[in-house]
This record gives C-alpha cells, structure tokens and sequence, in this order.
C-alpha cells in the first residue's frame, strides 16, 4: 500500500464560480450522489454559505441525502469570518464541515480587510469557539497563499502558528487564489511548510491560470501533501482549477507510491453529466475527457497499433471507461429503471421516481431507445421542470413546414387563467413559434428576451439518440440566463427551454 491522499472535489462551489454557470437543487444533488458514490471522491465541497437561498435548498438537499448515506462529513461548505454569520447558515443546512476563508497574505489583510494580524486571528477565534459549540468540524483555507509565500512569508508563517496552535482546526488548505505558481515555487513551498509543521494535515488547492494547475498539483504530491482540490472538467474561476481526470491520471502514472480512493472508470461519465448540466462544452482535445483524445485519425498510427501496439502507453482508454477508435477521415418498467439508477449511484423519491418512470414510459411509446447514461439528463429535466412554477404555459401548437410555403406556427399561451393565441410565419419552425410569441408578448405589453446562443446535440454520455438536448442562452434586463430542454424531438426541446426562461423572468 502507498502513501494515501486525500481529494477533495470542489466543482459544486468553485467549479460553479464559473462565469454563466449555476447548477439547479435537483442537479447539485444528482452530482453530489455521483461525486460520491460513482467517482468516489474522500470529500465534496458543495457551496459557499449565504449565499441564496437556492444555495441554501440545495446544500439542504444534499445533506438530507448524506446522513442517511452515511457520507454528511465528506460534506464541506466555504464559510467566512463573519462572527459565525455562516455557522448560523450552515446549522439551518445540515452542514457539518466549514472550510473557514482567512487571509493567507498580507497583502488581502492590509488592503481589503485592513487589520492587524492580531485582529484577524481575534476575529478568526471567535469564529473557531462558536464552530466547536455548534459541534461543526473546522477547516481552514489561507486565501491567497501563494502570493503571501513568494511576498509575506513571515506572516504566513505566524497564521499558520496560530492555526497548528488550535485544537479546534482539522486540516489546513493552501490555495494558488490566482494560479500564478510555478512547480518549482509550489514544490519549495509545500517543502517549507510540512518541514515546519510535520504534524499537521495540509492540502493544495490549484488554480489554472498558467495552465499550470496539474503541473502543480504534481509538484505537491512529490512533496508530500495530504490532500489536494480539483473539480470536473477544470471548471472555476478564470482559467478555472486543476482538473480531476488529468490530475487523477497524472497521479496514477507518476507518483506510483500514492495511492487515492477515485474510480478512474467512472471520469468520464462525470464529466459528460457536469458538461450537460453546467452548459460549457469542453474541447475535443480535452485530455482524459474530450471526444477524440483516444481517437487515431492517421493510417501510420493504426499500423503501428495493428503490429505491435506502437502508438499505445499507460494512458488507456479502457482504464476511464471509454474505447480507442479508429476515425475514417482525410487521415422498461419502474423497477427496471430504480436498477440503473442504483448502479449509477442516485436515488430518487417515489414520487419523482413516478415522474421519471412516465416520462420514459413516454418515449417507448414513440419507439425511443433509453440507456442508463441518459436517465440523469431526463432525471434534470423532468424533476427541474417539475420544481419551476409555471405561472406562463404554453398551452398548446401547430407548427408546419411544407414545400415552397413559409414554415408557420399557431400557438396558444396561458398567463394564469388568460389564454392567448397568436399565428405567425419565420425561416423555420422555431422562428415561426418565436414570432408568434412576440406578437403575444406585445399584446401583453411585456418584453420577450432575447436569443443569444442556441445550441443542439445528444446529451454527452447518452449512447441512443432518443433525446435531443436543446442550450438556450438569453439576455433579459442586462442579465444571462442559460435554459435547458429535453425531448426526442429538437423543435419541442427547444419550445421547454423556452417555456422556463419566461417562467424564470416572470
């Protein structure tokens, strides 16, 4: 057995800092259950507290889930120094593990907090005594760690006496804020503060903007860090945080005397589920994850392959859950679907369980094939759409498209118990809907939002092409908003995307 590191996934919290990006109740939860079960990640950081109060609903939800699962203390929430503000919040979520945000250089503590040291570790005890009274078990980020390394060394080194100096603190989390470190700089670091600290736990928290995170992340384990943080597909902040299956994967192969708890097989399912449900497609040449990273396109490759493995090395396909390809180129019932989910990891309600169940029922009707990989996507739409109020409905349509006439629409749309109806033309059904939604939003006087992005596929994962995934990107008031839609035809995909963006104005 090697030496054991702890990772700590953090797509549910830093992940979501992601410009454009935020994941529903249903979705945060269908993750947290993967992360855990699936992946099998030591433990998930799901949110920032006080946020919203959506965020409060789905940390809720998800510790709800974790004590009856066994899993409530590999659930983690960033809190702040706030006279235990936070605390409060996370008593009235379930929550049972704070990653308390202190000031790691002293360049955050002079110019945002403007305190001493002494006030800060003041302020950062009473939060520790009022933890220890909650019975909530405290860890402590350093923000800005690295830049307080390379400029104020002398007062990471007093907060981390103070720190080491408490009985209260578990672990201590050592983030690049800004990913500006180098190997060198990280393995130097690391170095220095488990040779003064040898008795405490220390994890390493990367960022990308260098793309430098995995490098990095590498570079702690050589030194012999207890625990590192990444999250699915890289997403985050910027450039967005070291990578899951790239860091998972470098680890295996390079650092042979460390051993982690992940389930290689299971990377890529997840990060297909994280890219439908937070929107962003990741490239194809995305290591590990991306859709041709084991694909050979040149005819060289496949007869070294075909001879004597030429083109292969540790890095295989079947160690992730996926197949090397050759491209052609230039160069049931409701217990039958509990069963899936069980093997996927997710559990569901009766009652939700009966939505999911007729809506699939729904596609067999229309000969639709459903596989296992599908049903999260169904289980995000369904439920979500469920959860919306739907004070707007579109109540009914016909939509045409025939021979050398224009594509037309008549559509029917309820505000409350007032029914609307409206017919109009465009370039294609969609558009013929969308007009004869404007002509009933001017009626109503309201403003419709505008169209910025629309985007089509199979959902990642899916092996059938029984649904259709249609990617709304609107702008309303000055704000984004992404909707989702899902159906076995992509005109109707679109028209329930729609149907909860105006919901969601409304």
């Amino acid at each position: 057995m090697g030496r054991y590191l702890e990772v700590m996934d953090t797509t549910l919290r830093d992940g979501e800092q992601t410009n454009s990006v935020s994941f529903s109740v249903i979705e945060k939860l269908t993750l947290a259950q993967i992360l855990l079960q699936e992946v099998k990640v030591d433990r998930i950081e799901v949110a920032s507290a006080r946020v919203s109060e959506g965020e409060l609903n789905a940390v809720t939800a998800i510790t709800s889930w974790a004590k009856d699962a066994g899993f409530i203390d590999k659930v983690e929430v960033l809190t702040f120094v706030d006279g235990g503000v936070s605390i409060e919040w996370m008593k009235k979520a379930g929550a049972k593990v704070m990653n308390l945000l202190t000031k790691g250089s002293l360049n955050h503590l002079t110019h945002q907090l403007k305190k001493s040291p002494e006030e800060h570790f003041e302020d950062i005890q009473l939060v520790l005594d009022k933890a220890q009274e909650a019975d909530i078990t405290v860890n402590v980020y350093l923000e800005d760690w690295s830049n307080g390394m390379r400029n104020s060394p002398d007062y990471v080194f007093q907060s981390l006496d103070f720190l080491t100096g408490s009985k209260v603190v578990s672990k201590i989390l050592l983030p690049d804020t800004l990913g500006i470190l180098t190997p060198q700089e990280t393995s130097k670091f690391i170095r220095q503060t488990l040779d003064k600290y040898p008795n405490h736990h220390f994890e390493f928290h990367a960022h990308n903007d260098y793309d430098l995170g995995t490098a990095n992340v590498l570079a702690a384990v050589y030194e012999g860090i207890h625990g590192i943080h990444l999250t699915v597909n890289g997403m985050g902040e910027r450039a967005g945080n070291a990578s899951l299956a790239s860091a998972i994967a470098v680890i295996k192969d390079f650092a042979k005397d460390v051993e982690t708890s992940v389930n290689e097989e299971s990377l890529y399912s997840a990060s297909k589920i994280v890219e439908s449900f937070s929107g962003l497609r990741i490239p194809e040449n995305k290591p590990i994850v991306g859709e041709n990273v084991f694909t050979q396109t040149a005819g060289i490759h496949a007869d070294g392959d075909k001879k004597n493995n030429l083109y292969f090395s540790e890095l295989m396909p079947e160690r992730f859950g996926r197949k090397r390809v050759y491209a052609l180129g230039k160069t049931s019932g409701k217990a039958n679907i509990e069963n899936n989910l069980r093997d996927l990891g997710i559990r569901l309600s009766d009652e939700d369980l009966k939505k999911v169940t007729s809506h699939i029922i729904q596609l067999g009707d229309k000969k639709e094939i459903v596989t296992k990989e599908d049903l999260p996507f169904i289980i995000s739409d369904v439920l979500d759409s469920n959860t919306l109020k739907q004070d707007i409905q579109i109540k009914g349509y016909v939509l045409t498209h025939a021979a050398n006439l224009k594509p037309s629409a008549t559509l029917q749309v309820a505000f409350g118990t007032d029914i609307y109806e409206e017919h109009a033309q465009g370039d294609g059904q969609y558009d013929a809907f969308m007009n004869a939604l404007k002509k009933i939003y001017s009626k109503k006087k309201l403003n419709l939002p505008r169209l910025v992005d629309y985007m089509v596929r199979i959902p990642p994962g899916g092996n059938s092409d029984a649904l259709c995934e249609t990617i709304i990107t609107w702008q309303h008031d000055g704000k984004e908003f992404k909707t989702r839609g899902l159906d076995s035809d992509q005109t109707v995909s679109a028209i329930k995307a729609t149907q909860k963006v105006l919901n969601i104005i409304h």
